[in-house]
């Protein structure tokens, strides 16, 4: 039993995976996921978990080097959840965030229900 950290197994072994320059995204309920793309769904209900809870726990657990959001965000709740944590953050539009999707590595779908409550991390290192 782990002491603390990530708990579910999927997520916990997609992150260890993660190398530098790697893309992940954290999205919320409603974003198209290519077919191909790998989802770790933690989605239970319409609002749960919350994006901002989810982005903070995997954040505790790897090395980020920048992101990007939806210019559509900007000015928004999602725009503050990224910036609070992340210091280089790129803005796109939401059709071509949306076009970055396939060359991620996985997918964490949340039940965030807030528009354009989207994010592409990109892996650093700790070195």
């Amino acid at each position: 039993m782990k002491k603390n950290g990530l708990l579910n197994p999927h997520l916990c072994a997609a992150v260890a995976r993660l190398g530098y320059t790697q893309t992940f995204a954290v999205a919320d309920a409603g974003l198209l996921i290519p077919r191909d793309v790998p989802v770790i769904d933690l989605a239970l209900i319409l609002g749960v978990p919350r994006f901002q809870e989810v982005f903070d726990a995997i954040l505790d657990e790897v090395v980020v080097e920048g992101a990007t959001i939806a210019h559509e965000a900007l000015g928004h709740e999602p725009e503050s959840w990224v910036k609070n944590r992340i210091e280089e953050v790129h803005t796109v539009s939401h059709e071509d965030l949306k076009k970055t999707l396939p060359s991620v590595s996985f997918v964490v779908r949340t039940g965030e229900t807030t528009p354009h409550s989207n994010v592409i991390v990109r892996c650093g290192v700790p070195f």
